[in-house]
């Protein structure tokens, strides 16, 4: 029997383990595999070094600028080195399986390769979790249970706490990996939008290599074919400036959904159960990135769990505290302002969103208005939709 059963050993999952464990509870663990890369265009924000101050001595790939640009390729850039702290573009299967090994160096318990398909059910009570491995049927029993295995997650579906994501209320993407001679500046990740809800990225990683994808959300991932619009991406004559060779060495490519609602705020907890990372939504609207405001949820659940041990009262009422914890609040928050600007962005072809950059250009604190929004979830001001109103 263990306190806390985790399914999903991603960085939310590695995250909550890692507290847990430290805090001297029996933690188990659970990951589909460990030699999988989730699907991502792997930038992470400096806020990751709040939460992992370790990971300073590993040689991620430091980025210090943003560039945006709009659907006619009018262009913004934020450069922030020597003003905050730099950021990281990562390998997803490197850096998730730093963030495991932490938790599991913490006391936690990991179980690679069971994938989780149900839970165990007693007099009515979810009372642990099933998985499929290549022994069989495995049963982990816990006296709370956080799924934290995508938002593919079959338990979040069983758990009753969501039901199935629809198409129209997510974002799928393209992505691959990709090494050779390319004219990328190292150090600056680009996002590059469309004049419908969709964008491209190129980030740099180390070496010549790069992460380059392709996105399509909401209603758009019906009107547009991602295989069409990633190839159009990668072949634009803007984009072949940054990478002119007719062919690169192909490394990985994958397509994924992500969550495209912003967290689901009446999905988050149950009577022994918390929803966190990908599964619960948090992931921003507008921009996908997902892996802080994931860690987030993975510490505030964690913290959440402690109390309910120590309360000696594991219950739906004591778990409520998950969702009132100020930093879930802040996000949640964060992103339903951000959610509500999506369709505004994409007026028009895309002329809102050009407007913003032509403003960003010359206004620093809008600027930096935009850049928090994209890299670091918060909420845009209340007179950011005058300003743009106020370019008519």
């Amino acid at each position: 029997m263990y306190d806390v059963i985790i399914s999903g050993a991603g960085p939310a999952g590695s995250k909550s383990a890692e507290i847990l464990a430290k805090s001297g509870f029996k933690v188990a663990l659970i990951e589909k595999d460990t030699n999988w890369r989730k699907p991502c265009g792997g930038a992470v924000n400096s806020r990751i070094f709040k939460y992992y101050p370790e990971l300073r001595k590993f040689d991620f790939h430091r980025i210090n600028e943003i560039r945006i640009y709009s659907s006619d390729f009018y262009k913004f850039g934020y450069r922030w080195k020597r003003a905050q702290d730099y950021s990281i573009n990562v390998d997803r299967l490197e850096f998730d399986n730093i963030l495991r090994n932490i938790a599991v160096d913490a006391g936690a318990e990991l179980f690679d390769k069971n994938i989780s398909y149900d839970f165990v059910i007693k007099n009515d009570q979810k009372i642990g979790v099933k998985t499929k491995s290549s022994s069989g049927i495995q049963e982990y029993l816990g006296k709370i249970i956080i799924i934290a295995d995508g938002m593919s997650s079959k338990l979040a579906v069983k758990s009753g706490l969501k039901k199935k994501w629809k198409t129209e209320e997510i974002m799928i993407a393209k992505s691959a990996i990709m090494e050779g001679e390319n004219h990328i500046d190292k150090d600056t990740i680009s996002l590059f939008f469309k004049a419908f809800k969709g964008y491209g990225w190129l980030f740099p990683l180390k070496g010549n290599k790069f992460n380059i994808g392709f996105g399509t959300m909401g209603e758009d991932n019906l009107k547009y074919n991602l295989n069409q619009m990633y190839n159009e991406f990668v072949n634009n004559s803007n984009i072949k400036k940054f990478i002119p060779k007719e062919r690169y060495r192909k490394i990985w490519e994958a397509t994924y959904p992500i969550p495209g609602l912003g967290v689901l705020n009446k999905s988050l907890y149950g009577d022994n159960i918390m929803l966190i990372g990908d599964a619960a939504g948090f992931v921003n609207p507008i921009s996908g990135e997902g892996i802080c405001p994931s860690i987030a949820s993975g510490k505030a659940a964690a913290e959440t769990a402690i109390k309910a041990f120590e309360s000696e009262e594991i219950s739906t009422q004591s778990l409520r505290n998950y969702k009132f914890n100020p930093m879930i609040k802040k996000i949640v928050r964060s992103y339903k302002l951000t959610y509500s600007l999506l369709d505004f962005c994409f007026e028009n072809q895309g002329e809102n969103f050009s407007k913003m950059c032509k403003i960003a250009e010359s206004d620093d604190h809008f600027r930096e208005d935009i850049v928090n929004m994209f890299l670091f979830s918060q909420a845009p001001p209340k007179d950011f939709i005058l300003k743009l109103n106020s370019e008519n």
